[in-house]
This record gives C-alpha cells, structure tokens and sequence, in this order.
C-alpha cells in the first residue's frame, strides 16, 4: 500500500426529510442559483422542498442540465451568474447535474478559455464558487468528490476533470427521492457504482487489505440489492444502502494508497460521446471485455475477486477467471443492461471512430500501468462487439 493523504471536506446530511434542513446549510444571506436537469425534480416535488427550505434566500433557477451534461449548457449558467450576481450554486439531480455544477462552479472563477479546465484535466482551476448538493439519483459519486464529466457536443468530446476546489460543501441524501426513478436509471446506478468500484480495485496486489475488504463489501452490496430495488421500489433499507453504497463507491476512501485503472471509464466516454449511449450502459459494454483481454496483467485480482466477491472456488485458474467475467457481464445483464456494442448500433466504423478520439484527446496510456494504448484499445472494443 503506497503513502497517501485521505481529505474530503464535504458534510452529508442523510436520511428522509432532511432535504428541509438546506437552509440552514447554505450560507446566510447567499445569492442561489437552483440547477436542475429536466422535469422529474419537479414532477417528484423535489424542486418544491427545496424552494420552501430556501425561502428566506434570493433564488434564480437554472433548469435544462442534460444527461451527459454539455459544456454550452454549463457556460449559459456561467453567463446567469454573472448577470444576477450569485455567490452559492445549489445542484438538485444526479451526477449529471452536480458534474454540470461542478464545472460551472469552477468556470466562473476562470480568467480565459474555460474549456482549458476540462483539457487541462482541472489542473488549471485556481478557486471556484461554493456549492452544495441534493442527491436524487445513487450512481456517480459526485456528491462526494472533486470530479465531473463533461461533453463538448460541438467538438465531439466528452472530458473528466478534477479539482481539490470543486468538492461540495455539503451533499443531502433522502433515500425516499429515489422512489419514483424509472428502472433504466436505478440500473444504470447500479452498474455506475459496480464499475467505480472495479477501477479502484481490480488492478494489482498492493497488501492493502482494508481498501480491499472494503471495495468487495461494496460490490456484494450492489449484486445484493441491484435486483432488489428494481423489484421493491420503495423499500427505504434497500434505497438508503444502494444510495450510500454509490457514494462511498468514488469519495476517495476505497482508492486511497492503490493503483487506479480507469480505462474502461476513458474508453466508455468516447462511445457516449460518438452516440450519447447512456454512461452506465458503455462501461457494462467495456470492462468484460477488458478484463478479458487483460487477465494476464490482471490475473491476480481477477482471481481474488472471484473468490472473494463471488464465491467462485475449483477447477484452473483459467476456469475461474473465465468464470467471474462471465458473472460480471451476467450481472449487467441480469440489471436489463445491455454489454455488446452490437446492442448499440456500433460496429467497424465506429471503433474507429472512438480509437482515434483517444488518441485525439491524449488518452494514449491508460491503466493502472500506463500501458494501454489505442491500438489496446482497438482490440478491447472489438472483442466487446
């Protein structure tokens, strides 16, 4: 396990009914921009809540964040802060949501091409306005970390970024908002979370025995209670398990002092850039066929995680690991989740299209060891048709 230095400064509130606490979160006389994606924080009456709980406050609402959050979107919201004068951002949705946040959190404190946040991976981000969260979708983590996804529809890109400015102040958490999401996105959560926690963990041995124990809790948790939610909607143990078992998937604790993989992630943001593929959807279409392809570098966790997150024990080697990738896609499948990239319309044509996209964006050594190179890539994804 290597040295490492563990700080998230971002306070959670969970529980039901707590989104009426947000008042007392936000700082007193704060100017707010509400930002929200379409309309199902406000069919759900989420929206309301969070307008009575801010009653006493100046409020400007910003609505229309995408899935797959777009950089002109983000910058319309810039442009509003600017007029109005606001110095709090309040987020209310998903990842999409708190990642189109975070960057325009960030992009309104930088002097100069704001697109260099995202090409500079969030190197060049000095401060950024504050902000809090209201979680109504477990999947992505943000809620609880520094980093955001966002797409350049124009320029066919999809980048990451992260910054120590960007972590939310506060994040609310009420189990009982998730009740009413279609199935799709419950699905999609799950697997976000699974996928999360698989680049932290399925990498190399390090001895780093907590952070294992931990990542493989978490993914039993998931093939536990993935089917289950979409069964019982609205069993508040299920939801409140599946929601902080997705933040605790990517707030940092599980990576700390390990080796990271990320490529299936990298790989995954160039198929949602090509066609706008749900984000969940193209990382169950790459991760089985990267482990397969990388059982050799990957053989000892592989088999760990076999034993250890799916009880798969007998026979060779080669067998188990055979074994736990068929499960893994298995259980994407078994969510209603697609994992060929036939299933997605994508064939020849269209590697080649998200090959040259990461060479295009530098996305040329990817892995836990650097090592994967488009051309990897390439066969990755031919092997995912």
């Amino acid at each position: 396990m290597h040295n490492f230095t563990f700080q998230n400064p971002t306070r959670i509130v969970f529980g039901e009914g707590r989104i009426g606490e947000v008042g007392g979160l936000v700082p007193p006389d704060s100017k707010v921009l509400l930002i929200y994606g379409g309309g199902s924080a406000e069919k759900t009456g989420v929206l309301n809540q969070v307008r009575r709980a801010l009653a006493d406050f100046h409020v400007v609402e910003f609505g229309g964040i995408e899935p797959n959050p777009r950089y002109a979107t983000a910058m319309k919201a810039v442009e509003v802060i600017a007029q109005e004068g606001i110095d709090f951002l309040l987020a209310v949705g998903g990842g999409s949501v708190i990642d189109a946040t975070k960057f325009i959190a960030a992009a309104t404190n930088h002097h100069g091409d704001r697109w260099e946040i995202l090409t500079s991976r969030g190197a060049v981000v000095k401060s950024a306005l504050p902000f809090g969260t209201i979680l109504t979708l477990p999947a992505t983590g943000s809620e609880m970390n520094s980093g955001a996804v966002i797409t350049h529809e124009e320029n066919g890109a999809k980048l990451p970024f992260l910054s120590p400015h960007c972590y939310p102040l506060f994040s609310v958490l009420d189990p009982t908002v998730t009740y009413t999401l279609p199935p799709r996105q419950i699905a999609n959560g799950v697997a976000d979370a699974f996928v999360h926690v698989i680049e932290q963990y399925l990498t190399y041995p390090v001895g780093a025995r907590v952070q294992d124990g931990f990542a493989e809790s978490l993914m039993r948790i998931l093939i536990d209670l993935g089917p289950i939610a979409l069964d019982r909607p609205t069993d508040y143990e299920v939801r409140a398990n599946l929601m902080w078992t997705a933040t605790l998937a990517l707030n940092g604790l599980i990576g700390a002092g390990v080796p990271h993989d990320w490529a299936s992630h990298m790989i995954a943001h160039e198929i949602t850039a090509l066609n706008d593929t749900d984000h969940a959807r193209t990382l169950a279409v790459v991760l089985p066929a990267l482990l397969d392809d990388q059982r050799g570098p990957k053989r000892e966790k592989l088999l760990q995680y076999a034993t250890n997150v799916w009880g798969i024990s007998g026979g060779t080697e080669e067998a188990r690991i055979d074994a736990v990738i068929n499960a893994t896609r298995n259980f994407f499948e078994t969510l209603g989740i697609k994992t060929r990239l036939s299933d997605y319309g994508i064939y020849g044509e269209g590697i080649e299209h998200i090959v040259a996209a990461l060479q295009r964006h530098g996305m040329t050594e990817l892995g836990e060891h650097r090592a994967l190179t488009p051309a990897d890539a390439r066969r990755i994804l031919e092997r995912a048709q």
